[in-house]
């Protein structure tokens, strides 16, 4: 049976490479001029990374600001942020903007300070100093689970695209130890650990369809946690939980002896399993390194595509002249923001939409995205390292901030797209990545219109 499912996900993956070629017809797209606006703004984007990635260490600041006028650097980072390095460094490469030499040298400072850096059970605290590594404890002592996910992602991804740094990588991979971050009596991950109180977060990762979903199958792919995780969180929440945004319907089936509830709201007559706040990036952003578009073709790939179309539909009736809503920077802070109705417990909407979101979706609606991006432009929201983070549609204001986060999100994105996919496909030549696999063929959403 194992082998029969082998051969179906490498038939499924064989097929999705032809489909890959003729996106660009489909879509009624120009490849040699699309894929010329995405490198000009990938040289944009990835010079933000040249330009504040401290030298000694290899780590990027968190942020960089304009907003006054002056450039004001957010020197600390966090385990996502090195992880989008990472990505946004071989993207760099794949794509002709540095050399492999380049490349690798700046990796292997990086993975040489990583190597270096405090941790806890092999799991990565939440902040460092970027001048030199050093904790940065005033923000406290946490464990995430989901930025450790970010971590590891990125660290098999390279051992893979530079196999003279694989040792390292996978050492480091190796060491980070999810079981103790794991519930086994529900099945589910905690949010991380508190090293300074000592204790476990109250809370669980408990909703499917959010970004923590890659540190779920990555824990389950070093063997850390058992298979059967998966299937024990929530594709909705229980439909007699009156307090979200929608009474889900929907069936239980049962996938390996578990019996899931496999519920689904509904848009516009667009069928959709919810994320956590209706953000673009705890939607998508799993889809850079995971094969969800080519393997979960009836379940986690469709529900990625309608969630775009929401995002879409959702600012067009809103009367938004751009699209694409998530967590991003606003003027002197950040907030968590989203499209409420794709939503569990649906995020705030104030008219700010990031890039970032609508760069996630290039694989899903490449024709839409690139529309977007020429009206981001007329709203002067592009500068000196690509995209600025948002923009107000409201009143026009532009937050004049780069985040390390943000910018890897496009740099990944475009390499995606023009390079068939290229950071899943060495994300999933390692044998963590792979051994997963069938979880995401087997499962079949209730959203098929």
């Amino acid at each position: 049976m194992l082998s029969l499912i082998r051969f179906l996900v490498a038939f499924i993956l064989l097929l999705s490479f032809t489909v890959s070629q003729s996106v660009y017809a489909e879509n009624n797209i120009n490849e040699k001029s699309t894929n010329a606006q995405l490198l000009s703004i990938a040289k944009k984007t990835y010079k933000f990374y040249e330009d504040f990635t401290d030298p000694k260490t290899g780590l990027t600041a968190d942020e960089v600001r304009y907003d006054t006028g002056k450039e004001e650097k957010h020197e600390y980072t966090s385990p996502t942020n090195i992880a989008m390095y990472l990505f946004s460094t071989i993207s760099a490469n794949k794509l002709g903007i540095i050399t492999k030499s380049e490349a690798t040298q700046r990796i292997q400072r990086t993975l040489d300070t990583l190597t270096e850096m405090k941790k806890w059970n092999g799991l990565f605290y939440n902040w460092y100093y970027t001048s030199n590594a050093a904790l940065k404890t005033d923000w406290g002592q946490f464990i995430s689970t989901v930025d450790n996910g970010w971590l590891s992602s990125g660290l098999i991804t390279v051992g893979q695209a530079y196999p003279e740094l694989y040792n390292q990588t996978s050492k480091l991979v190796d060491s980070m130890n999810y079981s103790t971050l794991y519930d086994p009596a529900i099945g589910q991950f905690h949010g991380g650990f508190d090293v300074a109180q000592g204790s476990l977060t109250e809370y669980h990762f408990g909703m499917f369809y959010t970004e923590p979903r890659v540190a779920s199958y990555i824990a389950i792919g070093k063997r850390d946690v058992p298979e059967d995780h998966w299937w024990k969180m929530y594709r909705t929440l229980p439909a007699d939980w009156d307090w979200q945004s929608q009474v889900p319907e929907g069936e239980n089936k049962w996938y390996d002896g578990v019996s899931v509830f496999e519920g689904h709201y509904s848009y516009n007559g667009i069928k959709y399993v919810p994320s956590w706040g209706g953000s673009m990036f705890e939607a998508l952003m799993p889809s850079l390194v995971l094969k969800e578009r080519e393997l979960g073709v009836n379940g986690l790939g469709l529900n990625n595509k309608n969630y775009v179309s929401i995002q879409i539909s959702y600012a067009k009736q809103k009367g938004y002249p751009v699209w694409g809503i998530s967590p991003s920077a606003i003027p002197n802070g950040y907030d968590a923001l989203g499209v409420t109705p794709l939503g569990t417990s649906g995020y705030h909407d104030t008219g700010i939409v990031t890039p970032h979101a609508s760069f996630l979706a290039l694989e899903y609606a490449p024709k839409d995205v690139m529309t977007n991006i020429h009206a981001l432009k007329d709203l002067n929201v592009y500068g000196k390292y690509g995209f600025y983070d948002s923009v107000n549609v409201n009143t026009g204001e532009v937050t004049k901030a780069y985040l390390s986060l943000d910018q890897g999100m496009i740099m990944a994105s475009i390499a995606n797209f023009v390079d068939n996919g290229v950071i899943r496909n060495y994300f999933n030549k390692d044998k963590i990545a792979e051994q997963p696999q069938h979880l995401l063929s087997e499962e079949v959403f209730s959203i098929g219109n």
